[in-house]
Formats: C-alpha cells, sequence, structure tokens
C-alpha cells in the first residue's frame, strides 16, 4: 500500500482510547515511527459507547497513580491538541445504605487521603445538597471525590489521535489486522486487508501493541499468546430532559442498587453492573461490528430499574429516551492486562479494561510507552501485568462463566478476603478431596484449589465476610500453634518446582542464593535477587540434584512438605498418600 509503510518501530492494533493513548505517548518520547491500524473507525467497537467516568480512586497506590495521570491529562489534552474533549470534574460521590459499605467507603476514603487525593466522607444531608433530586431517607452517608470527573470518550479518543498524528503518527482506518507474523516466536509485524477489499500487506514492526480490544483474545491465540478476556452485555439507559438537573452535578454512584447516575445534557444516564451479568461473543464477534448495540433485555434490569426509581424518583417520573445495551471486555480478576506477553516476544498487551478503559486509558498509555522504549516497566504494575495470567485461562468456558460474576463485582462489596464463586475448580491437586474431607476451607490462587483454613469438626468451612474480626481466625490460630509446637503438612502442588541438576547444581545455586544449599535434604534456603520480595525453600536430593519449588502457582508436580519441630518424625500417616507422578 502507497499510504502504509513496510516497516515500523512499533505497530498499534486498534483504534480505541488506549490504542491512540499509546501511540500518544510513544510520540511524547520521541518514538514517531509508529503506525495505529484501526479495522473500522477510531473508537468502534466499546470506546465510542462508554459512559465517560473518570474516577481516581482504585485499590492499589500504583493503580491510583495512573487514574490520577489520567485525570492530569485530561485535563490539558484540549488545550495541548486544540482539540475539545469534554472533560470536566465534576466530583463523584459512592453513597452507603449499610454500614457495612459505610466501612468500605471510608477505608477507601482513608487509602485516598493517603494517596494525595481530596476526599470527605459527608452525610445524607449533605448528600441531598449534592443531589436535590436524589431520595437519601435510606442512606447513612457517602463519600466525596472532588476532583473524579467526566468526558465523552469519541472527543478524547480523537483528541490523542490528533495529538499523536502532529508528532508524526500514522493512524490509519479501515485496515483490519489479520494475524501478527511471528518468526522464531517472536513477533515482527502485521499482515492486514483493507477493509471491504482483497488489498492486503504487510508491516514489519519491533514491537507489535495488541489494544484489540474485544478481538484481542481472538488475535493472541493465534500466536499462542495468552489473552484471558471475554465480551459481556452492559447496560445503560438515558432519560428524556429531566427539569431541574444540574449541568454540574457529581456523578453519584450506589453499590447497594449496582449503578451510577451521570447527568448528560440535561438529561439522567443510568447505567447498571448487575451480580448476574450476561456473557456476549461466545462463538467469536462479526468482523463487522463497530458502532453496534446488542438487542434490549429489559427483563434482566427490571430489578435494578426498581433500585434506580428508589435513589432516583425523577428516573420513574421520565421518559426512557435511549435504552441502550453494548458489549464490554473483562478479565477473570476485573483488572486489565498489560505489558509484554511472556509467550511471544515483541508482543505487547493493553487490552481487557472491564469498563474502565477511559479512565486507565491515559495512566496506561503512558506507562506501556515507557515499557516498550525503556525495556522495563517505569513502575510496580503486577496488579495489571499480563505476565500474571495463566494459559487455562483462555479456556472459553472458563471465561464465560467467570465473566457471568466479574462484571457485577465492580460494585459488589470488596470484602477482605473474597473468594470468586465462579469458574472453580479448574485446577486440583491429587489430594483435594482428602482436604475438603478434612474440613478445608478451599480458596483459588490462579485456577488452584487450595485450603485457606479448616474448620473444626461439626462446623461449616464456609468464609462470613466482615470488614471486622473473621471467623475463621480461632482455626487459624489453632494450624499456627499445630506448626510452631509440633508438625503439619502442606500440600504445594500448586508450587512450581525447578529440577536443577548436574555436577554443578549446587554450585549454581549457590551464587544465586543468600544461603548455603549444600545441606542435608529438606533444610535448604534460598532467596531471590530481590530477597525482600520472597523467599524460596531449596530441598536437595544430592548435591548433582536439587528442587528448587517457588510460590508462583504454574506447571506443577505433586508435593507435600510436612512443617514444623516434629517434621522429621516418622509420619506413618504418609503411607496412605496418593503417589506423585515422578519428575
Amino acid at each position: 500500500m502507497a499510504d502504509l509503510p513496510s516497516n515500523a518501530r512499533v505497530v498499534i492494533v486498534g483504534g480505541g482510547i488506549v490504542g491512540c493513548s499509546v501511540a500518544y505517548h510513544l510520540a511524547l518520547r520521541g518514538v514517531t515511527d509508529v503506525v495505529v491500524l484501526e479495522r473500522k473507525q477510531l473508537t468502534c467497537g466499546t470506546t465510542w459507547h462508554a459512559a465517560g467516568l473518570v474516577g481516581q480512586l482504585r485499590a492499589t497506590h500504583n493503580l491510583t497513580r495512573l487514574a490520577q495521570y489520567t485525570t492530569n491529562l485530561f485535563s490539558t489534552l484540549e488545550e495541548v491538541t486544540g482539540q475539545a474533549t469534554g472533560f470536566q470534574q465534576r466530583g463523584s460521590v459512592s453513597v452507603a445504605t449499610d454500614e457495612e459499605r459505610f466501612e468500605e467507603l471510608k477505608r477507601g476514603a482513608s487509602m485516598a487521603r493517603v494517596f494525595g487525593l481530596p476526599v470527605n466522607i459527608i452525610t445524607p444531608a449533605d448528600i441531598q445538597e449534592l443531589f436535590p433530586l436524589a431520595n437519601v431517607s435510606d442512606l447513612v452517608g457517602g463519600v466525596h471525590l472532588p476532583g473524579d470527573g467526566i468526558t465523552n470518550p469519541i472527543d478524547t479518543t480523537m483528541a490523542l489521535a490528533k495529538g499523536a498524528r502532529t508528532h508524526g503518527v500514522t493512524i490509519r482506518e479501515g485496515v483490519r489486522v489479520d494475524r501478527i507474523i511471528t518468526e522464531n516466536g517472536r513477533a515482527v509485524g502485521v499482515a492486514y486487508t483493507l477493509d471491504g477489499t482483497d488489498e492486503s500487506g504487510v508491516i514489519r514492526a519491533d514491537a507489535v501493541v495488541n489494544a484489540a480490544g474485544m478481538w484481542a483474545r481472538e488475535l493472541g491465540d493465534a500466536v499462542g499468546a495468552v489473552v484471558p478476556l471475554h465480551a459481556a452485555e452492559h447496560f445503560y439507559i438515558v432519560t428524556e430532559a429531566v427539569e431541574g438537573i444540574s449541568p454540574t452535578m457529581p456523578v453519584l454512584r450506589d453499590g447497594h442498587a449496582c449503578g451510577y447516575f451521570k447527568e448528560d445534557a440535561g438529561k439522567l444516564l443510568v447505567g447498571w453492573f448487575e451480580p448476574v451479568a450476561k456473557p456476549w461473543g461466545m462463538k467469536g464477534i462479526p468482523d463487522t461490528f463497530a458502532f453496534d448495540a446488542l438487542p434490549e433485555d429489559f427483563e434482566h434490569i427490571a430489578p435494578l430499574m426498581e433500585s434506580a426509581v428508589n435513589r432516583m424518583p425523577v428516573v420513574g417520573e421520565t421518559g426512557i429516551r435511549l435504552f441502550f445495551n453494548g458489549p464490554e471486555a473483562f478479565t477473570p480478576d476485573d483488572r486489565y492486562l498489560l505489558g509484554p506477553s511472556p509467550e511471544v516476544p515483541g508482543l505487547f498487551m493493553a487490552c481487557g479494561f472491564n469498563s474502565i478503559g477511559i479512565q486507565s486509558s491515559g495512566g496506561a498509555g503512558k506507562v506501556l510507552a515507557d515499557w516498550i522504549i525503556d525495556g522495563r516497566p517505569p513502575m510496580d504494575l503486577w496488579d495489571v501485568d499480563v505476565r500474571r495470567v495463566m494459559p487455562f485461562q483462555r479456556n472459553r468456558q472458563y471465561l464465560h462463566d467467570r465473566t457471568v460474576e466479574s462484571l457485577g463485582l465492580l460494585y459488589a462489596m470488596h470484602w477482605p478476603y473474597y473468594q470468586y464463586q465462579t469458574a472453580r475448580g479448574a485446577r486440583r491437586s491429587a489430594l483435594h478431596d482428602r482436604l475438603v474431607a478434612a474440613g478445608a476451607c478451599m480458596g483459588e490462587t490462579a485456577g488452584w484449589e487450595r485450603p485457606n483454613w479448616y474448620a473444626a469438626p461439626g462446623s461449616n468451612p464456609q468464609y462470613e465476610y466482615s470488614y471486622g474480626r473473621q471467623n475463621w481466625f480461632e482455626n487459624c490460630r489453632e494450624e499456627c500453634l499445630a506448626v510452631r509446637d509440633a508438625v503439619a503438612l502442606f500440600d504445594q502442588t500448586c508450587f512450581p518446582k525447578f529440577l536443577v541438576q548436574g555436577d554443578d547444581a549446587c554450585l549454581f545455586l549457590n551464587r544465586l542464593s543468600c544461603a548455603n544449599v549444600d545441606v542435608a535434604p529438606g533444610r535448604g534456603q534460598m532467596l531471590r535477587r530481590m530477597a525482600s520480595a520472597e523467599s524460596l525453600g531449596a530441598g536437595t536430593d544430592g548435591r548433582d540434584r536439587l528442587l528448587v519449588p517457588v510460590t508462583e502457582p504454574e506447571r506443577v508436580a505433586d508435593e507435600v512438605a510436612a512443617v514444623g519441630p516434629d517434621a522429621f518424625m516418622p509420619l506413618p500417616e504418609l503411607a496412605d498418600l496418593p503417589e506423585a507422578d515422578p519428575l
């Protein structure tokens, strides 16, 4: 193609707000040999129908820093690029209908102060003043974040695209990426076809960014990259014009009602994250899908409408101008996928944004641009690092079942020690049934069913979620005393093991380790290069054969560890355990 280069430093697949943000930030760093390919038009897919909420407080400090960066970026983007964005810092209020929800909000407010965010804990009377149209009779309080904002997703994307083009980035619409080209396992470019034609071509690149939104999983699967995401239906309505609504009304979030309320050009936009969601696109997403909506399903959200009318009675008194249902991509843990693919060097991910793509776009685009240029992330991004995901998570049935739950968790109570309810049992050790029979309350880590604690005889091994004292504290105490004073068995099947063998195996591990591993079998200890991160147990099987278990759950062999002062006493009970496959 005459207007598309045959080579580029970076090719970005997808012209949504995240893809354009990555291009913009690469250009700000001086990397302008960048090509963005969009199969239809910029923002089509999911960006165009986003509500445009720009919140700043996230679950961790670093994710909050990224969201803060987005807010700061949007506040100046119109001035820098000359393209209107519609960004306004109206603030947001999250409300509580019970003390447990209020406790969660107040804890979030404390975290916000630590992160340097302006925040106020407010009363129902304060909420009424901010939202004259709201019913506050059943509220116990709320939290006000005055720095939060809203933006127009399409205009903001266009501003990022304009800024990138100004610096020399090439952005082309109507170009479908058919596949990522790999050589010797490394991504080296893309093959494309012009939309609506048979004309095709290839662009070779040093790096390829998968910002393909709902299509990102299929694009990655084709080259062996793990991209676990699944689309789900997301519902919102827009009312007719509402008399008396303030054009500067903050965003109102009501977790109990699973919904949010936003003033929209004199109307009221109400959206939901329902507890039982509707996955979509199980048989693939059509190539023709662009600015499309999904079929209405009023029956699905009818109970949520009732809650919306309770919070904002005007919803029940005003006609509905738009009933919208559009797809968005969700990941198994509700955190997006960012960074280099561990399976395919040269391929970077920027997808799976779980309905927070607008507020995440600025920060995610900046740090991924830094990552591509510098070869390392500019900060701790493990919360969203794509390397955290497991190969089994691309299983379609697993993703479908987890998506039913994950969408609603955005507005559900964020209990400490919460355990997912869906897509369980994906990975089990040979001892699973025996552990359950012994009273284990099973939790999940990277798909592995692991005993989190054991219930006392006659009691129920289930969590009773609370922000107070946990129902399993006494059970855990007994386990700790048993390890301290006697012996306990730990099923370590979910830990991967590296078998290091050869004449210099012991010498090699001693160089890596801060401690001497040339000791009796089972007595070794070693630390990683960053010793503060975690310690690793090293068991020896002779000086030329050492087995090192580590703590990230991945491909494993069955293993049981005896821990405690009596660990080396004879344990006849072990004779009845199933024999593991040899390494």
